[in-house]
């Protein structure tokens, strides 16, 4: 897929390192990892605010749509209109829908339909994938 933000893989680790960003940020990001449950910093995090891609900065999330989903990850259930690309993932021998940022195609977790909101869905993130930004 093009993406409107792109970079080398050399660029792409630069610029998490100079961003702070966790150390396995590139690992989740670039090369689709996924972080241990209840380890990442925004799994228990509740402020007001916004949470955007770690590596292009595009917003993707308002703290509103977070909530507590007990699977170890930050839950979501509402992403910003046009931030998110969906992607069929046939990996580990499942049938899942990868999320990506829709600017530079950042691997951000996956989405599920089984919310409990009226939306339904269940954005499952990788919280290396995110940035915070408070109110």
């Amino acid at each position: 897929m093009n993406y409107t933000v792109q970079k080398t893989e050399a660029e792409w680790q630069t610029q998490l390192q100079q961003k702070g960003a966790e150390p396995g940020a590139f690992q989740v990001t670039r090369q689709k990892a996924t972080e241990r449950p209840f380890t990442g910093k925004y799994e228990a995090h509740w402020a007001d605010g916004s949470y955007h891609c770690i590596c292009c900065g595009h917003k993707l999330f308002d703290a509103v749509t977070k909530f507590d989903a007990g699977c170890g990850w930050p839950s979501f259930s509402l992403a910003v209109p046009g931030a998110i690309k969906e992607i069929t993932d046939r990996s580990h021998g499942m049938t899942r829908v990868e999320t990506v940022c829709a600017q530079c195609g950042a691997h951000l977790g996956h989405v599920f339909d089984d919310g409990p909101t009226d939306t339904g869905l269940r954005y499952c993130m990788n919280s290396a994938s995110l940035n915070f930004t408070p109110s």
